[in-house]
């Protein structure tokens, strides 16, 4: 028996293939019947050689679907539970874990703390751009949502980037009534400061330079910043008379660009940020960075070395906060906010096509074509 699913072929190729279903191959399993799963900018790391991704790997780490099949063992979900996974896989029983750190756990890839679906060096865990995925430890990866097709693409989000974007702004010390500058507006910066509305902010920045996502920034009163024009820095603390901002978010990472949004600067955000934030503020980083990256400008940054103003840094007192999201740590508190109607995340969603568009819409997903910021694959 196969099934369909988004294979990497090599740098800037994907291909729709045939691969064998997945089987239940523990007691905590359970297989899933995919409705909807996401592209993830971070995907694209791996689509543009930017990892040591090797041909043949499954993508898709943003998954939700119907419980179709239990493994022996799994006494919470039921067969036709609605669900949405996590892009984190965790045990539930590790340190980590039980401590509420499950983007580090240290049960699920060995050698590594972390694991992930779909994704290079974080464990043998096939992607859910498919249509099915076996999902381990399910009673605790799997979150259940109310049945139906309702909400569907706000659901969607909270496999990734709705909490990684909710992170960032933890990561920063983000509190009712700051001010924050968020780096990035593509789906995990756009989170973050939708984020910050939820959670009180006052003024929120967004930085980016593509029209199209500075755009969606003005549906949460956000304040576009586009930093092709000039120094987003210089033009914050124009807009603030001078006065830096209580916290920032970096959700660009290791790929970030100058003002011509062509030439790399892996530190150029970090570096802004600490200019951009005021003595005793705070950074919190959700935009990834990698111990090595063979795609890198620089000798240091092929290391994931990178030159960052510690002096500064320390002179002003700030505080860093760094990481993947542990995304259960969020997901129910904001499923519940889409079910109250308080949230609804789907505003980044461009569009949504069949399995069989995934190259195409790669293609323009990588090359920031309009109407291609955020795309939901429908098995």
């Amino acid at each position: 028996m196969s099934m369909k699913a988004v294979v990497y072929k090599g740098p800037f190729e994907v291909a729709v293939e045939e691969v064998p279903l997945p089987t239940i191959q523990h007691p905590a399993d359970v297989i899933v019947r995919i409705t909807s799963s996401a592209i993830c900018g971070s995907d694209l790391h791996m689509y543009e050689d930017r990892t040591a991704a090797k041909a043949g790997l499954r993508f898709g780490h943003e998954n939700m679907g119907i419980v179709e099949e239990l493994g022996s063992g799994v006494t919470v979900l039921k067969k036709g539970d609605r669900v949405v996974m996590p892009f984190n896989v965790a045990c539930g029983s590790c340190l980590n874990c039980q401590t509420n750190k499950t983007a580090f756990c240290t049960n699920v890839n060995e050698g590594f703390a972390g694991g992930a679906y779909g994704y290079v060096a974080m464990g043998p865990y096939h992607g859910g751009q498919a249509e099915r995925i076996r999902v381990p430890f399910a009673d605790f990866n799997a979150l259940v949502l109310p049945p139906g097709s309702e909400h569907e693409a706000d659901f969607m989000m909270l496999a990734d980037v709705f909490p990684t974007g909710y992170h960032g702004c933890i990561l920063s010390g983000l509190k009712p009534g700051e001010s924050i500058a968020v780096w990035g507006a593509g789906p995990v910066g756009l989170m973050a400061a939708y984020s910050a509305r939820l959670m009180g902010a006052a003024d929120i920045y967004v930085i980016d330079r593509v029209p199209e996502r500075l755009a969606l920034c003005k549906k949460f009163d956000g304040i576009p910043i586009d930093f092709s024009k000039g120094d987003a820095v210089d033009a914050i603390l124009k807009m603030r008379g001078g006065k830096e901002v209580d916290r920032c978010v970096d959700a660009v990472g290791y790929q970030a660009v100058t003002q011509d949004g062509k030439t790399e600067q892996v530190n150029i955000v970090l570096n802004q940020m600490v200019r951009a934030v005021r003595a005793c503020g705070g950074l919190g980083i959700p935009g990834l960075y990698v111990p090595t990256d063979p795609g890198a400008s620089d000798e240091h940054a092929k290391l994931g070395q990178l030159m960052f103003p510690f002096g500064k840094f320390f002179e002003k007192g700030l505080s860093m906060g760094t990481g993947q999201a542990n995304v259960k740590t969020y997901n129910r508190q904001l499923r519940d906010l889409i079910v109250a109607g308080i949230a609804k995340p789907s505003f980044i969603v461009s569009n949504e096509v069949g399995l069989s568009a995934a190259p195409d819409a790669y293609v323009k997903f990588q090359k920031r074509v309009e109407g291609y910021s955020k795309v939901i694959l429908k098995p």
